[in-house]
């Protein structure tokens, strides 16, 4: 029993180790695991940018060294991966800033692209819904042409495409075919747009013409005639012949609507806005209007721009009337509110280009442009008139030849308008 392990009997038990110590002085470096240190970080800072490095445990006889094994807490490679800035750590690496500068060019350009694809889709729609039935060629002995662009703008009473109610509603009755009941020249050139009315009760003589669908030409017999009834006669292409004999203006485009296509207009750009100078009450055209600044609606606006029987001046003051209103339609077509509203662009370009009858040459930028002269009209930078009337003969107007012809040498040359109309 008192035979111990050697070097018992004594406190020097060497190099052993895990048998205790009966010595009251710390053992010395035996073969244990120790802890590597390396170099001190700078305060604050760990060798992982803040994070300190985690010490090496060896046990000197192969752990932790080139041939033993490595736990790995002391490269940090616990769960592997590639993230440190050494590529041996086992976090995420940082992202790049965003380059803004190529996403906005990006951006800019996507936008112009839709805007360009979006701009030339619409321009083709609506291109090809104009009605373009009217052959201007047809027309013979035609004036020179002057200076700036004529149009001329005529309201059919054409209930073409309306239904039973519709006419009930809008008072239109139901006579067949179709007549003029407003026609105007509009004037565009240096000088500011002028808008001349041409009362359907005009005096005119009826000159020699083709006839647009037999392609007969017919001579002239002198016919003095109302004007409204050379569109009655052969349709646009006499009318339009009618009117360059009678005044000496050659006409550049031809523009019509219908009844119902008027209405169509008003509504889908939300009604028009304008100032009635007096009450009218009218059974025929179906006019109950109070004086004052209101919005007529499709319905409404029809009845105002027939009214004719409640006027002081019959025929004359309903073409002031129809002058006034087209005028403000027009300046509410082109407001921003409606060009830059697609779910009001659409939709009166719809019930515009759907009603309208024009010439084969005409073009959307020609429409824009007589839309655009309409407006300058009622903003004041145009002039608006009626054709001089000198008197009347068995319930004609004859015009005032003298101031006519004057007239028509200023639009001729582009100037600017001095005679006055009715």
């Amino acid at each position: 029993m008192t035979d111990w392990p050697e070097a018992r009997p004594n406190d020097n038990r060497g190099g052993r180790y895990g048998r205790g110590s009966g010595s009251a002085q710390p053992e010395g470096a035996r073969v244990m695991r120790q802890v590597r240190r390396g170099p001190a970080a700078p305060p604050g800072q760990g060798a992982y940018g803040g994070v300190p490095q985690q010490p090496s445990y060896v046990d000197g006889q192969g752990h932790g060294g080139h041939d033993g094994y490595d736990s790995g807490y002391n490269t940090g490679q616990v769960y592997g991966g590639s993230g440190g800035p050494d590529g041996g750590g086992g976090y995420a690496p940082q992202r790049p800033a965003p380059d803004w500068r190529r996403r906005i060019k990006v951006t800019a350009i996507t936008l112009v692209t839709v805007l360009l694809v979006t701009t030339v889709a619409t321009y083709f729609w609506a291109d090809s819904k104009l009605n373009r039935e009217v052959d201007l060629s047809k027309v013979i002995e035609r004036p020179e042409k002057g200076e700036g662009t004529n149009y001329l703008i005529v309201g059919s009473d054409s209930r073409e495409g309306m239904s039973d109610e519709d006419k009930k509603k809008l008072h239109t009755g139901s006579a067949e075919g179709k007549r003029t009941d407003s026609m105007m020249i509009l004037h565009t050139g240096g000088n500011g747009p002028t808008l001349i009315s041409l009362p359907r009760d005009s005096n005119v003589e009826i000159p020699s013409f083709k006839g647009s669908d037999s392609g007969k030409t017919y001579p002239a017999t002198g016919r003095q005639v109302k004007l409204n009834a050379a569109y009655a006669e052969d349709g646009p292409e006499l009318l339009v012949r009618t009117v360059e004999f009678n005044t000496g203006l050659h006409i550049d485009h031809y523009v019509e609507i219908g009844f119902g296509g008027f209405a169509s207009i008003v509504d889908a750009v939300g009604g028009v806005e304008i100032d009635i100078p007096q009450d009218i009450k009218d059974t025929k055209s179906g006019a109950d209007l109070k004086k004052g600044k209101q919005t007529l609606n499709g319905e409404e606006a029809l009845a105002f721009v027939r009214t004719r029987y409640a006027l002081a001046g019959s025929d004359l003051d309903r073409t002031k009337n129809q002058q006034k209103f087209l005028s403000a339609l027009a300046n509410q077509v082109a407001t921003p509110g409606t060009v830059l509203n697609p779910f009001k662009l659409y939709p009166t370009m719809g019930a515009g280009l759907d009603s309208l009858i024009v010439d084969e040459d005409m073009g959307l930028f020609d429409l824009a442009d007589m839309f655009w002269s309409m407006k300058g009209v009622s903003s004041g930078e145009g002039t608006s008139m009626n054709m001089p009337i000198a008197g009347s003969s068995g319930g004609n107007l004859l015009w005032d030849k003298a101031k006519v012809k004057q007239l028509v040498n200023e639009l001729n040359n582009d100037e600017k308008v001095t005679v006055k109309g009715n």
